[in-house]
Formats: structure tokens, sequence, C-alpha cells
């Protein structure tokens, strides 16, 4: 299971999230706790969040070209019509990376695009919705700052950003020249309990991570700056109170990371709750839901409650998938208001049975459908015509035997992508390796779960088929000894064999194919007559075990000391399959962009791509051995294609599958 599967595991559905599905579909109103007990001089208001919808208005994934009930704005309409009807107060923000993200938002960049006057889907399904107020997120600046404003400028709703210039810092954040104004204040006629309206100024303010000036260089060099998120908030926050703001919210698109705060922090909500004066934090960024037991254990979090320095906080995952919600309780002191008491949780859009089937708990809202029909449907046509052409067919029916096309075309993008970012950093001029695995190489997906896209045109729906998973990509600064171990850890997913022996067992049962990562920039040999180091789980298993032999880098034999940069993805560089020495602290980059988007822009970029596999990797030759492996049939259809080994056909294999001999 990849990281990304990991991330879309739910938060823990309850009576209360359950009963605002049927709320949605049904018409039963469920009042909130804080609306019935309200007196005479209370007032209860919800605080809706929408973040990281990158432009999934319709539960429909355009990669597989299929509905998908995981993911859609229509859907996440669907509890906000529930909870807008459970109070008679409530505010509806969008936390940003609205404008990106999907095939949809490329279409509208590369294809149709924005004219002055022109309206962009995702702005027509959020007026459709009537929001308050949106910041940006970093993927607002992917297409240029041009492209952003004309966006912008379709919304029936204001945008605030308080830390990103147009040109250099000032001395105090409160003379930065900003593109947004930092924040708004916005007065609302609220309902207390006997039923009068009162005013209540609420302050809303607006963050981005300063990391879009390396995310967006080509775009924001020379045009743009950002400052840090607190030093912005430190500064904007005390302003906000003498405009009069009497609650003050944050929509900092930024992760709930570390509590300590350091300057220039992407993921920096922590220590952001902790400005004096911030009532309220709407989180995102991380694609991941608040509260819930993803954030266990993180300093100043409660997972629980959902707080951060015990102040109300949300995170409304990704995709449209949750809605964050924050309830307060207000009371009047006088001729102001404070926040007496809160709930905070973030409601799904769909559960998983016992069976992982997916469950839709909300029907979508037709009037957002609606709203975008005409470019959900140019969409389809987008991705089903070619961005591309491929020079050789992409396939991974012998992905696990020998260097392979599928696996190679996803590290040529990865390599290209990250080379570019890490120009202009400190680790400019480090060598740039890459990392990707087979996803579809039979095993329990049957004798069909394979990669095959013919030669020819390439559209994007295919790049689905070539890279399985929605992960994002990183890179890590590693040494030549963790290349090898971590070539150690992925060998183990052959079985040793004995030299000499005949049409012995190749693959091992309880290795995952994912897992068996191939590292391109360096050439190297598996030593199949020795144990595996690693357990599947990545546990010592022979310590003296050295499976991986001849390893070079640039014809010479690597140096353990040097360092290199690789690319490969979040669930690898954050630790999934326990891969010895890849750890957390030596990542150097959190891209904001999925491997698959990545794949898609490569394409585009060369035209036609040629995914030959290199042969960088073999098997170390030992005479008079063979050994046998299953794989789907249609591979006798590429056999002439495999390079650096010799493979033959050995009869029919189980459940459908093929049996091929390998000579080694």
């Amino acid at each position: 299971m990849v990281a990304f599967q990991k991330i879309q595991a739910l938060h823990p559905i309850t009576r209360r999230s359950l009963l605002a599905g049927a709320a949605a579909t049904s018409g039963l109103i469920v009042l909130h706790p804080f609306a019935v007990r309200a007196q005479a001089n209370q007032a209860h208001l919800r605080i809706m969040e929408t973040t990281d919808v990158h432009v999934h208005v319709f539960p429909y994934d355009y990669y597989s070209d299929k509905p998908n009930d995981t993911m859609g704005l229509a859907r996440t309409a669907s509890i906000m019509d529930a909870i807008r009807a459970e109070s008679t107060n409530s505010m509806l923000v969008d936390n940003g990376d609205f404008l990106q993200g999907n095939p949809m938002g490329d279409y509208i960049a590369y294809e149709r695009g924005m004219n002055e006057g022109d309206m962009h889907p995702v702005i027509s399904a959020m007026n459709t919705l009537g929001y308050d107020c949106s910041t940006l997120g970093n993927h607002e600046f992917n297409y240029g700052l041009d492209f952003m404003f004309k966006v912008l400028d379709g919304a029936n709703f204001r945008f605030v950003c308080a830390n990103v210039t147009k040109g250099a810092l000032a001395a105090n954040p409160r003379d930065d020249e900003l593109f947004l104004r930092p924040y708004i204040i916005v007065e609302k006629m609220v309902k207390t309990g006997d039923g009068s309206e009162h005013p209540l100024k609420v302050g809303l303010i607006g963050f981005v991570p300063p990391q879009i000036m390396l995310w967006d260089q080509r775009h924001l060099a020379g045009k743009a700056n950002a400052r840090d998120i607190v030093e912005a908030a430190r500064a904007w926050v005390p302003q906000m109170r003498e405009d009069g703001a009497e609650i003050i919210v944050a929509l900092s698109h930024s992760g709930i990371g570390d509590a300590q705060h350091v300057e220039g922090m992407e993921n920096a909500s922590v220590p952001l709750a902790a400005v004096d004066g911030i009532d309220a934090v709407m989180t995102g960024h991380s694609h991941l839901d608040f509260p819930g037991p993803k954030y266990e254990g993180f300093d100043a979090v409660d997972h629980v409650r959902g707080t951060i320095h015990g102040k109300p906080a949300t995170m409304g995952g990704f995709w449209g998938s949750h809605l964050g919600l924050i309830d307060l309780m207000l009371e009047r002191d006088g001729n102001a208001w404070r926040i007496v008491d809160f709930t905070s949780e973030a409601r799904p859009i769909y559960a998983r049975g016992e069976d992982r089937k997916v469950m839709p708990l909300v029907e979508s809202k037709q009037a957002v459908l609606q709203s975008v029909e005409d470019v959900h449907e140019a969409t389809l046509a987008y991705v089903r015509t070619a961005v591309g052409k491929t020079s050789a067919p992409l396939h991974s029916y012998f992905a696990l035997v020998a260097d392979d096309p599928s696996v190679q075309i996803v590290s040529q993008a990865q390599t290209w992508y990250v080379t570019d970012l890490m120009s202009g950093t400190e680790h400019e001029g480090l060598p740039v390796l890459s990392a990707a695995a087979p996803f579809k190489a039979g095993g329990r997906g049957g004798p069909e779960y394979y990669t095959e896209v013919p030669a020819g045109d390439v559209a994007i729906k295919n790049v689905a088929d070539l890279y399985l998973y929605p992960n994002t990509v990183r890179a890590m600064v590693i040494t030549g000894a963790d290349v090898k171990e971590w070539l150690e850890m992925s060998a183990g997913i052959f079985r040793q064999v004995k030299p000499g022996g005949s049409d012995q067992p190749l693959i091992a049962d309880d290795f995952p194919s994912y897992n068996f990562d191939v590292i391109d920039g360096v050439t190297y040999e598996i030593d199949l007559s020795q144990p595996r180091k690693y357990t599947a789980k990545g546990e010592p298993e022979n310590p003296d075990a050295n499976r991986i032999q001849n390893l070079r880098f640039k014809g010479e034999p690597i140096d353990p000391e040097q360092q290199f940069v690789i690319a490969t993805n979040n669930y690898r560089a954050g630790g999934g399959g326990n891969f010895p020495g890849v750890t957390p602290e030596k990542i150097i980059l959190e891209a904001p962009d999925t491997n698959r988007d990545v794949i898609v822009r490569y394409i585009v970029d060369k035209g036609t791509i040629n995914p030959s596999a290199d042969a960088n990797w073999r098997f170390k030759p030992l005479e008079g051995t063979t050994a046998i492996f299953e794989t789907g049939p249609r591979g006798a259809e590429y056999i002439s294609d495999v390079k650096g080994v010799e493979i033959e056909p050995a009869g029919g294999g189980s459940d459908g599958f093929a049996k091929y001999r390998i000579t080694l």
C-alpha cells in the first residue's frame, strides 16, 4: 500500500458524520448543540473550509477516465448545505490550491487559455457556493501571475494573502507592497439564542508557503518575493484588532508541522497558531484531515479535540474529500464578542467498508456540476487526446527481471523535474539520481495487471497506467553508501538461487513490486547467489550479504562518501517500505507536484519521448543457472525488446499467467 492510499484513509466515521451525510441526502436536519443551547447573549457561528481542491469539481478521475466517489467539490457542497441548515450563522472560506492539480486545470491553462473576462471553471463552481473569502496556495502561481490574476478577477468573493510582495521585502512587513490585501474584516449580522441580530466583525488573514519562490521561480523571479508566515502574522494581526476585528481566523495554506518556529518554514501552522490575537486556524497544503489520528503526538496539537496551542483548527483533506468545520460558541461581552466554547472536525464525503470499498456519504450538488458541465466535457476530450508520442512501447511485463521502459520514463521525468528545481539552490551541481518502481506488475492484480501503452500517441489518461498512484515528488540528499543499501533493500524481491541449478523460482512472494526500486543514474549488478540482506519489512536478515555488485557512477566505482540528490516520491522519502537510510531528515525538497503531473509535463515538453530501457542494471552472470518467473501472457509480444538478459517462454503458469525462463 503506497503512502497516498494511507493518506486517503478517512478520519474515523462517527455517528455524527454519518448523520451529516444522511442530512444532505434525506433532508434531515441535525442541530449542533451550540445552536440548541445558545442563550440570549450567545451566537453559534459555523466556519466551513475547503482546501487543496486542485480543480476537482466533478467526482471524476480524469487520469483513469472514470467517476470517483472520493473527490469533487460538487460532493463537498452537499455537506455545506447540511451544515448551513444546522445553524443560522455560517461562513465559507477556501484555503488555497484551487487552480491547478488535475487535467481540467491544465486544459484551461494550456489549451483554452484565459482571456480578459473569461471565467475559470473552479471559480464558477466556487461562485455558485457563495464563498466569503479565500487565500492563495502555492499552486495558484504554477501558470504565472498574469494567468492567476485573470482567474481571480472572476470571483464574487475576496482573496487575502499577507506574505507575498511585488518586490523586495520592506524593513517592516506592514510596509510591504502586497499583491493582495493582507486581510479583510467581514461584518456579519448574527442571530443570538433569542432570535435577535447583532453585528460581528470577523477578520480573515491569509498565508502561503514562502517556498513558492523556489517552486515557481521561473514565474516569480524578479517579480515577487515571499515573507516568513509567522513574521507576517505578527505584524498584521495587531493591525486587524486595531481595525475592529473581534474574531480573527487565519487561512493558512501551510501544514501542521514542528512547533518551533524556524524562519521561512513551509509547514508553519503550529507556530502561527501561537501568534497572539489569532482565534482559529484553517490549515491545508498537506493533503490530510484534521482533527484525526494522523496528527497524534505532534507538539502543541490535540488531534482529538482539534486544537493547536489550544485554539480550534481544522484541515479539510484534499480534492474535496472533506469539509473542514469549526463551530464557535460566541458570547457578547458588553458590545464585543468572545469565544466561550468550540468544536472542530473534518467531515468526509465518503467512507470505506470493511472490504475497503468506497461508500459515498453524499450526492453531488447539481448546481455545481451544471456550472462547469461544458468544461468537464471539454476536459474529457482533452485527456483522450494525445499530448505527445512515445518512440517505443511502454510496458511492465518484464519490469522485475530487467531494466524496463515503464520505469525508465518515470525516472527520466523525475530527473528532469528535480534537476530544474535544484537550479539556484545550495544543491545545484550535485549529480541527480532517480528511484522508481513498477506499480503494475501482476501479482495479486492478476495476469492483466500490467502497464501497456503502445508506441505512438500518448494521452494524458495513459499516465495513470504509467504511474498508478498520485504520490508527490520528493528529493533527498544521500551518499554513495546510502545508494548501495537502498539497492540492497530493493534486491530483496528476489529469492536466492544456487549456481548451476535449473529453473529455480525467482520472485519472492512476500515482496511487493512497488518496493522494487530501480535507481537510474548508476549501473549495478545483482548477485542472486547471495542471500538477501534485508527482509521485505526492511529488517536486517543477513547483515554480511552483498547482492549489489559492481556499483558504478559514470563508469567508476561509486564513492561511499559522495553526495547525490535522488528523486523519489513522498511514500518512499517518508519512510514507506522501511528502506535503510531513507529517512525524512534527508529530504531537501517536498515538491508541490504529483509524479503523474511531472510525467505529463515531461511528455509535453519533449514532444516525443524515448523510454527505451538503458539496461543500467542486470543480474550477475551465474554459469549454467536458470530461474523461472511468471508474467502476463501478453508479454510474449515484447520479449524481443528486453535488453541485457536472455528470456524464453517456459509454458503456462498459474491462474492465467505465463511462465518464463531466464538464463543467469
